[in-house]
């Protein structure tokens, strides 16, 4: 069993200046993540200058994000594409993305364009021995009405990798995209464990009173994200069920999004999530003194 390691995100137009700090603060892990577009980034470059600053810290680029639409947008499939190819260069052995989406058509209808993009996709990834990573995010989607990403779902998830099932293609899971669902994380993670490649280190608290009073159709919020160590889930469960399902990978806090501990706060908060998950997943690993030959 290995020690899953914890990271951070950061968003890729920041990568060169936030990253001398991140490496400092004492993460293991970074995730270098894109948003709908690379905005004119050249990946090679960035790897150059990435793995400048990284020097021997130890700390490992892990995973390539680019979060886009490659069912509806020939552009976001090419400039995925690119990240496939370029992932190997930052020393990444995963590329992140959403499942995209034909906007506001149900999911079913996405299924069959899903499947020709991601089959193609699937086999670009293992040329490069990249592993495909989905977000389960909604992105303000429902089920009859997605925006860029049907992948938010167990419904939608066993279709995909039923028209998709390569064993290089799975899912970068997070709980609070299913919390702000209602689903049960825990229960969830127990039953896909296997299929998850990358994980997010996101939580989530639950308005379980606005939820009573208001419904879940938009007249309250009644969820919102949190930083692990400040939301409802225990780590813990979370930790042990990737261990005894026999992932290896990391969690890359994913920041930038908690109500409280935010702005001035973030790295506050950041650092408590990296102290909080270190702790759940047992500290450091300490070798047995019998096991010494």
């Amino acid at each position: 069993m290995k020690q899953i390691k914890i990271g951070t995100c950061l968003p890729g137009t920041k990568a060169v200046e936030w990253l001398p700090h991140v490496v400092k603060a004492g993460f293991e892990t970074v995730s270098i993540n894109f948003h709908l577009s690379l905005e004119n980034t050249d990946l090679i470059e960035l790897s150059k200058k990435v793995k400048d600053i990284i020097g021997d810290s130890g700390v490992q680029v892990t995973c390539l994000g680019l979060y886009c639409n490659p069912l509806q947008y020939e552009e976001h499939k090419k400039n995925l594409e690119y990240c496939i190819n370029s992932a190997n260069l930052f020393g990444a052995s995963i590329v992140s993305t959403f499942a995209g989406a034909l906007e506001n058509k149900p999911v079913e209808e996405a299924i069959p364009v899903f499947g020709k993009v991601f089959r193609d996709l699937a086999k670009r990834a293992a040329d490069n021995r990249i592993k495909i990573g989905i977000e389960n995010c909604t992105m303000g989607g429902s089920w009859q009405h997605p925006t860029c990403n049907i992948g938010f779902n167990p419904k939608a998830w066993e279709m995909m990798f039923q028209e998709v099932p390569d064993d290089n293609i799975g899912l970068e899971w997070e709980p609070a995209h299913q919390m702000v669902q209602l689903i049960d994380p825990i229960a969830q993670l127990r039953q896909w464990a296997k299929k998850v490649v990358h994980v997010h280190g996101k939580d989530a608290a639950v308005d379980w009173d606005a939820v009573r009073r208001f419904g879940v159709n938009g007249a309250a919020k009644f969820a919102c994200d949190r930083t692990p160590g400040f939301g409802d889930t225990n780590w813990r469960d979370i930790l042990s069920i990737l261990h005894m399902e026999g992932y290896e990978g990391d969690i890359c806090i994913e920041g930038y999004h908690d109500p409280v501990y935010r702005g001035d706060w973030e790295m506050t908060s950041q650092l408590h999530a990296l102290n909080y998950l270190k702790w759940c997943r047992g500290g450091e690993f300490v070798p047995n003194p019998w096991d010494k030959k």
